[in-house]
């Protein structure tokens, strides 16, 4: 996979094992893991609930097309966490939402989606789609894609409730998706009353809202969505659901889960192109089940968002005290030290934010130092086994790195 190349070192690091917060090479090198998977193992490398799921799992059968109790369990779970009543699994985030999206314009008899310049963080196909000079294009790099993407794509920036309204306003469009933070970018984070403007638009048009807390599930044990108050209609979580174990969930409000009903009463009988064979498999309730009643505590999170804070804190500091152009943007215990000044109010901000050459820079003198963050911007996760320590190396190591960038 070519993030495993994307690193700036000049040879990707070959793991042996990860435990907790820590990743040691097959050279014998130890490092500091604030990358944490890019958000895969955000609650530590195998978390010990999830370690002991999956092996009691392991002796009980990986895949079956059946259901266990634990999907009981974890429904329950689900509903009450994140406030939607239905749910179902998938394997990977890209995959819920490209179900949901089939959901959304089966009730709403409407093909159009609308996403925000910068888009999300997975592989839709309809989000792939970027602004050029103003102009909805496609993405660049994508590998065979023989299709205008924009045709079926409305994309706006990010905080810009005018531009929403304007594209909404035609009520062609099924549904937006969207991160609630951007975070596939440089950090973006929504300007007052934007989360509000979209939620009143979206009901007023008749477009369904689905939000994504893949990566914004650092904000709290209900994400983003529970701790401002969002009331989507769609809902998805990838990645860190199962304790890195690939699953995902996706959700629907009763509204939809109604109207999805009568669409199905009425539809023509065959494959929905929903699931795939080993989406909610066993191993997968198993292991969310542990994540979910032992992992994202209350009480991980307060630890995870107290070193958050004193590592926004210890990298503001540096960046102050060697004056440099540059901001630091937090999410929960996802934190992002962006080098140009901020905030960032779009995609397009973000977009010109990027600096590569020196970003690989200090990734590599970070790594020389013993700790590594996402290669994808300079995005850093706290876990639940994250230690003060590290987080104050990390910090002494990124002062190291500005003091040699300005010497």
């Amino acid at each position: 996979m070519h993030w495993m190349t994307d690193w700036p070192t000049p040879f990707p690091i070959v793991v042996a094992e990860a435990r907790g917060a820590r990743i040691a090479d097959i050279d014998g090198n130890r490092l500091d893991d604030f990358c944490l998977g890019d958000t895969g193992s955000m609650f530590g490398h195998s978390p010990p609930p999830v370690a002991r799921a999956i092996r009691r799992q392991a002796g009980r059968g990986l895949t079956y097309m059946l259901p266990s109790e634990d999907a009981l369990v974890l429904g329950h779970l689900l509903a009450a966490r994140f406030g939607l009543p239905f749910w179902q699994i998938a394997t990977t985030a890209t995959d819920a939402n490209r179900f949901a999206l089939r959901v959304a314009r089966a009730v709403t008899g409407r093909d159009k989606v609308l996403v925000f310049n910068g888009c999300y963080h997975g592989s839709v196909d309809e989000t792939m789609v970027r602004l050029k000079d103003g102009r909805p294009v496609n993405r660049p790099g994508l590998a065979g894609e023989f299709r205008d993407l924009t045709q079926r794509t409305k994309i706006v920036e990010f905080n810009d409730i005018g531009a929403l309204q304007a594209a909404l306003e035609d009520r062609d469009v099924a549904c937006v998706i969207t991160e609630p933070v951007l975070t596939n970018s440089c950090m973006v984070l929504p300007q007052p009353g934007f989360h509000e403007a979209l939620r009143k638009l979206t009901r007023e048009t008749g477009t369904l809202l689905l939000i994504d807390e893949t990566h914004t599930i650092s904000t709290g044990p209900g994400g983003y969505t529970k701790a401002f108050g969002l009331e989507p209609d769609l809902f998805v979580l990838g990645k860190p659901v199962a304790g890195g174990v690939p699953a995902s969930v996706w959700g629907m409000s009763e509204a939809v889960a109604s109207r999805y009903a009568a669409y199905n009463q009425t539809k023509e009988p065959g494959y929905s192109g929903m699931g795939t064979t080993l989406s909610a498999n066993p191993l997968q309730f198993a292991a969310m089940r542990a994540t979910l009643e032992e992992v994202m505590t209350e009480q991980n999170y307060a630890h995870m968002e107290r070193l958050a804070r004193k590592l926004e804190a210890g990298l503001a500091a540096v960046i102050d005290r060697f004056g440099l152009p540059w901001h630091v943007a937090r999410v929960g215990a996802r934190v992002e030290f962006i080098c140009a000044p901020g905030p960032l109010a779009n995609g397009a901000q973000a977009e010109t934010a990027h600096a590569p050459k020196l970003e690989a820079a200090i990734h590599l003198a970070l790594v020389n130092r013993g700790v590594l963050i996402a290669p994808f911007h300079n995005m850093m996760l706290i876990s639940p086994a994250t230690a003060a320590a590290q987080v104050n190396r990390l910090i002494s190591a990124f002062a190291d790195a500005a003091a040699e960038l300005t010497r």
